[in-house]
């Protein structure tokens, strides 16, 4: 990595969600979740500053009580990625720099996968990076677990919420679940939020389908690494029991 390059990573931490309002905020060890993912992603040597972008007063309130980094942005963007773009412009992140989309919804991220996310920058010529994994044929089959598929130089072809590839046979076992970071340089995310949402996207709910269907080409990065997302309530117990393991030094 070139070491004059610089990396942001931006946590958006919207208050309104369908399913969980107030979700950034729910407490998870004494902390709320945004805390615990702003820590963990300060751990990134590549990333030279993290922010947390909000659209709640309440967000920026908890956030600055607790030191973490946050700017206010608008509470009408159609995305987070949106979002992503108006802090980084706050901050006056370069036209050349990397700027990471770090999920707020995910306490159990592995700074590492930032890591991988930002070493494939080193070639000029990528503009976009995400981060898959294998997965089995049950994740595969679940329709909230997207699937990548993507050529030998691993840019990205297709993603989709159906189990991709279809095999005829019946025996495939071949599937790469899509993990939601991604990095863009600075003048692709202008780019992308530029862009219309496209025919694909907005049939599959998936807005990197935008960047695709642009002619911007993603480069799927495989990891090892997992990280378990809080999409309800009910997922705030299984996400402690892991933090409270690496605590106590369990597998």
């Amino acid at each position: 990595m070139n070491k004059n390059l610089k990396c942001y990573g931006i946590i958006p931490a919207r208050y309104a969600s369908t399913r969980f309002p107030g979700k950034p905020l729910s407490e998870i060890l004494g902390k709320p979740m945004f805390w615990h993912v702003f820590q963990r992603s300060r751990k990134c040597r590549e990333l030279s500053q993290v922010v947390l972008a909000t659209d709640s007063n309440l967000i920026f309130a908890a956030a600055k009580k607790l030191a973490v980094p946050v700017v206010m942005t608008r509470d009408d963007h159609p995305s987070g990625t949106d979002r992503v773009l108006e802090a980084a412009k706050i901050i006056q992140v370069e036209a050349d720099a990397i700027v990471v989309n770090i999920q707020g919804d995910e306490p159990t991220l592995n700074p590492v996968m930032l890591t991988e996310l930002i070493a494939p920058f080193k070639d000029p010529q990528v503009q976009v990076t995400t981060l898959a994994r294998k997965i089995d044929l049950k994740e595969a089959e679940n329709s909230d677990q997207v699937k990548v598929v993507f050529s030998k130089s691993g840019r990205a072809l297709y993603f989709s919420r159906f189990a991709i590839p279809f095999c005829r046979d019946g025996k495939n076992d071949d599937f790469y679940g899509h993990i939601g970071l991604y990095a863009f340089r600075m003048k692709t995310l202008e780019q992308f939020c530029a862009c219309k949402p496209s025919r694909l996207e907005q049939i599959e709910k998936l807005e990197q389908l935008r960047l695709l269907e642009n002619d911007i080409p993603i480069q799927v990065v495989e990891t090892e690494h997992r990280s378990v997302g809080v999409d309800r309530p009910e997922d705030l117990k299984f996400v402690t029991q892991i933090l409270l393991d690496e605590k106590l030094g369990n597998p």
